[in-house]
């Protein structure tokens, strides 16, 4: 967000990938950031390649958004170094594959918490910052998987639906206390979690890395994955001031894939 005041803003999943394209988009409008994630050294690179911020500077914070203490004080600890936090991006997700048959509770609770009930726990945690705020955010990077079903992922689809209730139910609830919230849903995406679903695809099929690609794609009409930094500018312009009546939307970033 531009201008004088530099706000501080939190995003889970921000080593690589679409996390870090978020991280650069928002420091370039000029927001101060936390970067939150398992991989220290990822973090800490991305911290390290953003864009001057104001005194203080970015920051990254150790944090596993399935496990309620870390974010407790993943959460603290940022709000100690760098102030109340105006914006939450809920980016930290994972995906595993399996037949419905063969999907056991433990796959299912795995899927379920950090793609939905992490969200919840970074929510709640940063809530009381977010309503004394002016004009607050909170974007919810979902997925495709969120507006349709794909064979061999339920456990995923279900948690990103979930995602989506929940972002829309917030946006009801939240919007005369000044805070929007809004889901993005990337489709395939040129990411480390695609690139290891091409592998698994060659490794259980015996396909080429292309031919598994283009089964990936062939749902876009664009005939190509989604590029991270296609889905930061639409959390970037989420997070921006034009955006201030936008709320309890997806986004759909997919090249018309759920169209």
């Amino acid at each position: 967000m531009s201008g004088p005041v530099r706000r501080h803003a939190l995003v889970t999943g921000a080593g690589r990938g679409i996390g870090a394209a978020i991280a650069h988009a928002l420091a370039a409008d000029g927001w101060t950031l936390t970067l939150a994630g398992r991989d220290s050294a990822a973090l800490a690179a991305t911290c390290a390649a953003l864009s001057h911020s104001g005194p203080g500077g970015h920051g990254w914070v150790s944090m596993d958004v399935t496990d309620a203490e870390s974010v407790a004080k993943g959460v603290t600890e940022a709000r100690a170094a760098r102030g109340a936090f105006a914006a939450l991006v809920n980016n930290a997700g994972a995906v595993e594959t399996a037949a419905f048959a063969r999907t056991d509770a433990a796959l299912w609770r795995r899927m379920l918490e950090v793609n939905l009930t992490g969200a919840f726990t970074c929510t709640q945690a940063v809530l009381p910052d977010l309503v004394s705020a002016q004009d607050a955010r909170i974007v919810n990077v979902a997925s495709t998987a969120a507006l349709k079903g794909y064979a061999y992922v339920s456990a995923y689809c279900a948690a990103k639906h979930g995602l989506l209730g929940l972002t829309r139910a917030l946006a009801q609830e939240l919007a005369s206390r000044g805070v929007t919230v809004n889901a993005v849903c990337p489709g395939y995406t040129d990411t480390d979690i695609v690139h290891h679903a091409i592998q698994n695809i060659t490794e259980k099929t015996g396909r080429s890395a292309e031919e598994a690609r283009q089964s990936l794609v062939q749902g876009n009409p664009t005939g190509r994955l989604v590029q991270p930094v296609e889905v930061a500018e639409a959390v970037r312009w989420l997070c921006s001031p034009l955006a201030a009546s936008v709320n309890g939307q997806a986004i759909a970033v997919c090249g018309g894939e759920t169209n």
